[in-house]
């Protein structure tokens, strides 16, 4: 692959981690929901995929809007700090409408605020996660140098 899409591919790296542990969570849920595990065991484990699909859509539209970003005219591009801050914006609007029943798509249409308190925290990481990374692709100028 091309070394100019390095960072993207940490992102996916990263994102290949967090889906397996998520698959282990949703395995284990209805075992750890019938037994007598305490409430906030259960509570979370019915909202940890809210915190999951937060950190993945937050990641995956970092790359995306990157990527988005190469391919515009130098002169329309824009800098890491905004394509971060609205890769964050737009996962929090899908994540957040999502449960408040705005976007219908999931099956399970009850609202629950502990979703939205976990969606709000998987925004959180999944935003530091970005600064921590500072995903980049060299801009359109670099690519002959």
């Amino acid at each position: 692959m091309n070394e100019r899409f390095n960072d993207i591919m940490k992102l996916a790296r990263i994102e290949l981690i967090i889906i397996p542990i998520f698959i282990l969570f949703k395995y284990i849920r209805p075992k750890v929901l019938e037994s007598a595990s305490p409430e906030f065991l259960k509570i979370t484990l019915l909202s940890i995929p809210n915190f999951f699909e937060a950190i993945v859509g937050t990641l995956t539209l970092t790359g995306v809007f990157l990527f988005i970003n190469d391919r515009m005219n130098i002169k329309r591009q824009i800098s890491l700090k905004i394509i971060y801050i609205l890769a964050v914006i737009a996962a929090a609007i899908y994540v957040i409408t999502q449960e408040l029943n705005i976007i219908n798509i999931r099956t399970n249409k009850t609202f629950d605020q502990n979703d939205i308190f976990f969606s709000i925290v998987g925004l959180i990481i999944g935003y530091t996660i970005i600064l921590l990374v500072k995903p980049s692709i060299r801009l359109n100028s670099e690519k002959n140098s």
